[in-house]
């Protein structure tokens, strides 16, 4: 491997060490992969370019064009001219992504999704980075200064991440800048030969031991320079004053309706703060209307959000990081094949006048077809605005699972996974006793964890003596609770978060789901679901049938069908059989399946549905082959212009080594007057050719001398009888090229360069070889033909 190639490979590698400081503040951090690949686009290309060799200005320029171009195929393909030359259309489609960009980053915290602008914005910045260390450390040759750019890049990580771009970072970036120096330092090194090798052993034969195998005395001295240098910086900051914060700010955890934020999320209005304002309103307004296949709609709560963090002061929901909406969600947790459930598809309509972040969804859903820029939250099942996108006039159409889990499953359901009763099982330091009190006062006769649930429920409901009261003064809190227990008067924010934090003090996982309840049926057949539908309800974990919806507010809402037998069955039941999807079919006519359960489907073996074929074959995202081709044809389209000047190049070379002899040097004089002009006549001897081109290209002084010189050579080493070898032809040949470019104006100069006329000997080349093809294939039918 060259020395060249081998800084190349190293300004590459540290660029992208360095770029590793960015990961921590994007998830999925997959962004990195189409970096890595257009970065060793764009450094081939130099190295490419280096090769022929090319003005450092046009190896540069040759970089940022195929930076350009790859950059457009990836992120503007649809909008670029055969899809990656960038258009006017292609230009403002990226200006656009780069300011929807900018507004994601002020909008998100560390770590934020991987929006499309965003992705840009880490990408060219990758690559505009990685140019600059690679012109400086590989076009001019100054390893030390592409230090500054690395540095930039990774500042620029750190002081994002308030100063938590970590040590491993620093030191994955470090150790990228010191390979590079390292690199160099060889190359260098390399070039001064053994004078500066470390002493030798001699053996006993007296020859040298171990040439080649010790490291010059310098590169160890840089590489111990180098690790002292990383271990102080990784030692200093330990001593130093940190800093804290998220990707514009603190970036502690907050709930939705506050600023700031960790984990990637949309700073959205809380449900709850208007709940009960929305259930005292003088007049119902809809919300939104809806089709579905589903035979009975009184299960179908629309929820909107979950609230699976209590603080004592109030429920909200965690700072988890998002993603894009995928084409099929998730399977939910915790929910076994054994449980029996059917296919839902719902058709949604929301009025212009609802205006929220969150987008109300039948749980669990399954997929989700929507136009706009949504968010997806997978550990609470939960779609989300992104960009100022919210639920005002949208239309969406959802398939849900109903699940259907007998009273029996529940009570047989094992003990859920340990990280979830971890997280869901918190309560506050300050909840008052009463509350786990009365809990097992409540449930005291309970067998398990199903029994406990549905007794507090029915406790709530039905027999605790509770008054549903929309007019009670609202309160989250511990004393709000402990308050509610006493007077026994509140809403379904009172009765759900209750309920939610006495199954906790029990062990049970729970959380709080607020939404919409299913709202009325129309004489049309559609559903309309009014803003006073607004409503709060306990969601508890059981092993195989996952979070399952609980009603303990009286008078509203419907109780679960799984809930209302008690005591179950001593026997054990055996796995219930799927049911058939419903046979009603909402106005968009969706695709509830009737033969294959979803189940069954989950597990393969129902063989390809075609809706799902028809989204594999167009999902989105970037499709790393098609952007290899579309690269590699870039690449050829701009290395077509390079094809003449490189043979001409490589030609030279050869013809000028100092192996080669008068003849070739001949040739190459004789190639480069035809370059400037002066056309080749193979007929005259070389003494009239050498008189023809002095003449004809104005040559004077060394230049016509070595022209001479070279044909009085040439003549000797044909007519001779023994013809003695001839010194220095080379650099005849350098003295009559550098006469015609002295005489030659700009625009010949530049096409002697880029378009020379000798290069036409590639086209007879290809013809002759062609020729000779052809010959050999018409002599190998000839003797397979059989003779008559």
């Amino acid at each position: 491997m060259s020395g060249r190639t081998r800084l190349t490979l190293a300004a590459w590698a540290a660029s992208l060490m360095a770029a590793g400081a960015l990961l921590p503040l994007v998830k999925p951090a997959t962004w990195i992969l189409t970096a890595a690949f257009l970065l060793a686009l764009q450094s081939a290309t130099g190295m490419l370019c280096r090769r022929v060799p090319l003005a450092r200005p046009l190896t540069i320029g040759a970089q940022l064009v195929v930076g350009v171009v790859a950059l457009t195929a990836v992120f503007a393909r649809e909008q670029a001219l055969l899809g990656f030359l960038p258009g006017p259309s292609a230009i403002q489609r990226v200006a656009e992504l780069f300011r929807l960009g900018a507004e994601d980053v002020g909008t998100y915290a560390i770590p934020a999704p991987d929006t499309e602008g965003i992705r840009l914005m880490l990408v060219a910045g990758v690559l505009a980075i990685g140019l600059l260390v690679d012109v400086l450390a590989v076009t001019f040759r100054r390893a030390a200064p592409a230090g500054l750019p690395l540095l930039a890049l990774y500042s620029v990580a750190a002081g994002l991440s308030g100063g938590g771009a970590g040590r491993l970072w620093f030191l994955l970036a470090a150790t990228g800048y010191l390979l590079l120096l390292l690199a160099e330092g060889r190359d260098r090194l390399s070039a001064w030969g053994r004078i500066f090798g470390g002493a030798q052993r001699s053996g006993r034969s007296g020859a040298p031991v171990g040439t080649g195998r010790t490291a010059f005395a310098p590169v160890r001295t840089g590489r111990r320079i180098g690790a002292v240098a990383m271990g102080t910086a990784l030692v200093v900051p330990m001593v130093l004053p940190g800093f804290s914060g998220g990707l514009l700010g603190d970036s502690g955890g907050v709930g939705p309706g506050e600023s700031g934020g960790s984990g990637g999320t949309i700073a959205a209005v809380n449900p709850l703060v208007s709940l009960q304002d929305n259930l005292r309103q003088p007049e119902d307004f809809e919300v939104l209307r809806y089709r579905t296949n589903a035979p009975d709609n009184s299960g179908l709560y629309l929820r909107l959000v979950a609230l699976d963090q209590f603080d004592g002061t109030s429920w909200k929901s965690s700072v988890r990081p998002i993603d894009a909406v995928p084409k099929v969600l998730p399977w939910p947790d915790g929910l076994a094949q054994s449980v029996r459930t059917s296919e839902v598809t719902s058709n949604f309509v929301a009025s212009e006048g609802y205006d929220q972040k969150w987008l109300p969804m039948p749980f669990p859903a399954s997929r989700v077809d929507i136009e706009g820029r949504w968010r997806f939250e997978p550990a609470g099942r939960m779609l989300v605005g992104d960009d100022k996108q919210t639920t005002k006039g949208v239309r969406y159409q959802v398939t849900s699972l109903d699940v259907q889990p007998t009273s029996d499953q529940l009570a047989q359901a094992g003990p859920a996974p340990e990280r979830l009763r971890e997280e869901y099982t918190k309560v506050p330091v300050g909840l008052p006793a009463d509350v786990k009190a009365t809990a097992l006062e409540v449930t005291k006769d309970a067998r398990n964890d199903y029994e406990r649930a549905v007794r507090l429920q029915d406790w709530f409901a039905d027999d605790g003596g509770f008054r549903y009261d929309v007019d009670v003064t609202s309160g989250t809190g511990t004393e709000a609770i402990s308050r509610f227990l006493k007077d026994k008067e509140g809403f379904c924010i009172h009765f759900s978060f209750s309920m939610a934090a006495m199954a906790r003090t029990l062990g049970i996982p729970a959380r709080v789901a607020v939404g919409f309840m299913p709202g009325t049926t129309q004489s049309d057949g559609s559903v309309s679901v009014g803003i006073r539908d607004a409503h709060a309800w306990p969601e508890l974990y059981f092993e195989g049938a996952g979070w399952t919806r609980f009603e303990p507010t009286p008078s509203r809402g419907s109780t679960p069908s799984y809930t209302r037998q008690a005591l179950p069955s001593t026997g054990p039941t055996g796995p219930a059989q799927p049911s058939r999807s419903a046979s009603a079919q909402p106005s968009a006519a969706p695709s509830a399946s009737e033969s294959c359960p979803p189940e069954m489907r989950r597990l393969g073996e129902c063989g390809q549905d075609p809706a799902a074929a028809g989204d594999a074959s167009s999902g989105g995202g970037t499709d790393l082959l098609k952007v290899a081709g579309w690269s590699l044809a870039a690449l050829l389209v701009l290395a077509l212009p390079l094809v003449a000047p490189a043979w001409r190049t490589r030609a030279r070379a050869r013809r000028l080594a100092p192996a080669a002899g008068s003849l070739a040097v001949w040739r190459e004089i004789g190639d480069t007057a035809w370059d400037y002009g002066v056309e080749p006549d193979e007929a005259r001897t070389p003494r009239r050719t050498a008189e023809r081109i002095v003449r004809a290209g104005e040559l004077d002084g060394a230049a016509a001398e070595a022209v001479h010189r070279v044909a009085g050579a040439v003549e000797e080493a044909l007519y001779a009888p023994a013809p003695r070898p001839v010194p220095g032809l080379a650099q005849e040949a350098e003295r009559v090229r550098a006469g015609f470019r002295a005489g030659a104006s700009r625009g010949v100069r530049l096409r002697a360069l880029f378009a020379p006329r000798s290069a036409v000997r590639l086209h007879w080349a290809a013809s002759a070889r062609w020729a000779a093809l052809k010959g050999r294939a018409a002599d190998v039918t000839a003797r397979l033909r059989p003779s008559s």
